[in-house]
């Protein structure tokens, strides 16, 4: 962030339910951490602001909010960077044993409340470092400043269970809302990890990214070498040069 807004305003969120941004109920069926309502959230901050069109840049969560807001309000977004993930649909249509495995907690987040609830809240911390461990080059990727700011959300019940309503909306109305058949029209930037699970998928990402797209031509991209999950923590330079260049 502070790189890119040497060039660049820049206005970064915490998505509803994660840090520090408030924990509405969810509803019966999840709708209120969908992606739809989530980028509801991010187009009505931009305008507040007055930014009537502007770029996006979401990572793993956030770059699913960032789709479903290029998708909604499609005539606000001008580009779109998405770092390090593969359409929700996608994922729930491949899953073979490799996938379960290297993406077993969204299988777990899903489960009904409040029994992932209970589970984790007996050790939270402990977990928490457990995936940001798992998910790239290890906890050491994370600055202590980062790592304090993960620890104090995760501590939050109230934030965790806003985690796992995120996922179950992810299973279940956010997979309804993709079968409209909404496609990308604006140009998209698609960054994964070389060393991650989006980087071993048999299928190179940018190909399936434009199939999600009105002219495959939109899509671009490219793996960050040296970097699983993290892409920014793990491999800046890298990663942010690829941003520069695109916005």
């Amino acid at each position: 962030m502070r790189e890119l807004a040497e060039r660049h305003t820049v206005v970064a969120t915490d998505l509803r339910g994660y840090g520090e941004s408030d924990r509405p109920p969810s509803g019966e069926d999840h709708y209120g951490y969908s992606f739809r309502a989530m980028a509801t959230d991010q187009a009505g901050v931009m305008a507040e602001l007055g930014f009537e069109r502007f770029a996006v840049v979401g990572h793993d969560r956030g770059a699913r909010v960032t789709h479903r807001l290029a998708l909604d309000h499609a005539d606000r977004v001008e580009k779109l960077a998405l770092l390090d993930i593969l359409p929700t649909s996608y994922v729930y249509e491949h899953v073979d044993r490799a996938l379960a495995q290297a993406y077993y907690h969204w299988f777990f987040f899903i489960q009904p409340a409040d029994v992932p609830e209970r589970l984790i809240a007996g050790d939270p911390i402990y977990y928490l470092h457990r995936l940001l461990g798992s998910w790239g080059s290890g906890l050491a990727a994370h600055d202590a400043e980062s790592l304090a700011a993960y620890e104090k959300a995760f501590a939050d019940p109230e934030a965790r269970h806003a985690m796992l309503e995120d996922y179950r909306a992810g299973a279940t109305i956010d997979l309804e809302h993709d079968a409209e058949g909404a496609t990308l029209r604006a140009p998209t930037l698609v960054l994964w990890g070389e060393k991650g699970v989006v980087g071993r998928n048999p299928e190179p990402p940018t190909e399936v990214w434009r199939r999600h797209a009105a002219d495959p031509a939109l899509v671009t991209g490219r793996a960050i070498p040296d970097a699983g999950h993290f892409l920014v923590e793990e491999n800046l330079p890298a990663t942010l040069s690829a941003l520069r260049d695109f916005l």
